[in-house]
């Protein structure tokens, strides 16, 4: 038995002395260099411990070895877990505790506050750092650049990514060797990448689309990689005129759009600009247009199922829409209530059937059947509209779900920790508009008769427990929630009045 996800992404790569990484410090990594680091890498991790089917959580900045860690994850058979870097203490523990890894990697300087946690105690806890002084990296430099690949079926898990959901409660979507390169396969086909393009890659690789999406694309290719540690707009307009391909979040186009330099000149060696992870603006769409003469293509995925649909490559990229169903991966709209299907042009619920779906929550089977049918569909909880010829738009969502910035922030989790600030009543938090972001979180108080509290001391309070890109951009003093008949919360209203200030 092979190891299809392995032999199929890296390697390939064996002796492909092209380049595969440009980092910012100019230094250039081949693929043939970056396959004997994995390797190195996968003699450390089997050398502590880990063996087939174990997780290794990785808390890593974002550097050529916490890449190699992920192809050596892969190679030595384990499962993948990578998390935000921006979690809390408090937040990793849950993740350690519910996951079990037999290896955490972290950056060094969290080494002492990881080890310290009661939920890492099973595990062996080793470091990575951008200078290189990393435990892993050390240890790494002195292993032999071979390893005797595990071999790895189809269905055997080769990643693990968290993924909240409205009880506040994270769950792990497990992700088998089938469902990464299935998807990496037809997106490789569908968006046309080839050895010849170089992608601007300024995307954390901690979750889907920085890591499944457009690393695993790349290595199916034989792509070179523009591998930058964050999102510099310096260093993308320097880049552009020498890339073809970049794959973001609305937040680098606005960005983008709002510096006169990026125009149809410095653009046009470029071939295709790829938007996801938050819905793109269609006032975006068409600006970015006027501006370069590129369409940017909006695709719609999620992490428990990769990439579901893409606009085409070839044809019209219609502004609002996130185009049609991938190759080998069906979409229904259907009756939220019913699960029965729903006319053509009816919002309804969209589900996703295909090799792309994953393989149910870590530890959370009665979870998993209620999201997974039987039949194999998954229930997104988005809300959906297909046209007659088959492209989705995406009109909402069932679920409470924020995407700001290109990250998903689930707000019951964020009300459970406003409330528990003492001097709160209540709290409702709720997703509104923002032309960069996507979304901005907004957060309606209801404090005790006798509170004197005030955004102020509710942002401190909060700032310690949450990662910062779930923390509210606003917090709205309110002497009570709008409910219905039932005594729901009418979020709806709450949006409402925020557009009204709006305008």
């Amino acid at each position: 038995m092979t190891n299809i996800l392995y032999d199929a992404l890296i390697a390939p790569h064996a002796t492909n002395d092209a380049a595969f990484l440009v980092q910012d410090d100019g230094s250039v990594v081949t693929y043939a260099q970056f396959v004997q680091r994995t390797a190195q890498i996968a003699q450390v991790v089997t050398a502590h411990g880990v063996s087939p089917g174990d997780r290794v959580l990785v808390q890593a900045p974002k550097l050529l070895d916490t890449l190699a860690l992920y192809g050596a994850a892969v190679q030595a058979g384990a499962v993948y877990l990578p998390l935000n870097t921006g979690y809390t203490q408090t937040e990793l523990d849950y993740f350690i505790t519910d996951a079990a890894p037999a290896l955490i990697v972290c950056d060094a300087r969290d080494e002492a506050m990881i080890a310290a946690l009661p939920s890492a105690a099973g595990a062996t806890v080793l470091t990575l750092a951008g200078d290189g002084t990393g435990s892993l990296s050390r240890a790494a430099d002195t292993q032999q650049s071979v390893f005797e690949t595990v071999p790895r079926g189809p269905d055997d898990l080769a990643g693990l990514l968290y993924t909240s959901g409205t009880t506040g409660r994270s769950k792990g979507a497990m992700m088998s060797h089938r469902n990464l390169l299935s998807n990496a396969t037809a997106l490789v086909d569908l968006w046309q990448i080839t050895k010849d393009d170089r992608l601007i890659h300024a995307l954390p690789i901690f979750h889907t689309h920085g890591l499944f999406v457009a690393i695993n694309t790349s290595f199916l290719a034989g792509a070179e990689v523009r591998f930058m540690e964050r999102f510099d707009l310096e260093m993308i307009l320097q880049e552009v005129p020498k890339s073809t391909l970049m794959m973001g979040v609305p937040t680098f186009y606005t960005r983008l759009l709002n510096d006169p330099r990026f125009n149809q000149d410095l653009t046009r060696n470029f071939r295709l600009f790829i938007s996801g992870s938050a819905p793109l603006l269609a006032d975006t769409h068409i600006a970015f247009q006027t501006r370069t003469g590129h369409q940017i293509l909006e695709r719609y995925g999620m992490t428990e199922t990769n990439m579901i649909t893409s606009n085409p490559y070839d044809g019209d990229r219609i502004a609002g829409t996130v185009g049609y169903a991938l190759p080998g991966t069906e979409v229904a709209i259907t009756d939220p209530d019913t699960g029965a299907p729903v006319p053509t042009g009816t919002i309804g619920m969209i589900e996703v059937c295909g090799e792309n779906v994953f393989q149910g929550y870590w530890n959370l089977p009665d979870k998993t059947a209620q999201e997974l049918r039987d039949s194999g569909y998954f229930i997104t909880g988005d809300l959906g509209v297909m046209s007659q010829d088959g492209r989705l738009s995406i009109v909402g969502r069932q679920k409470d779900l924020i995407i700001s910035g290109g990250y998903n922030i689930y707000p019951k989790e964020i009300e459970d920790v406003i409330n528990a600030v003492d001097g709160v009543l209540e709290s409702a938090v709720y997703g509104v508009p923002h032309a960069e972001f996507g979304e901005s979180v907004v957060a309606a108080v209801v404090l005790e008769p006798d509170s004197a509290l005030t955004p102020q001391d509710l942002a401190a309070q909060i700032e310690p427990r949450l990662a910062r890109f779930k923390h509210p951009r606003r917090y709205d003093m309110l002497d009570a929630l709008p409910r219905n008949t039932m005594g729901k919360v009418q979020k709806n209203l709450l949006r409402a009045g925020q557009s009204a200030k709006r305008q």
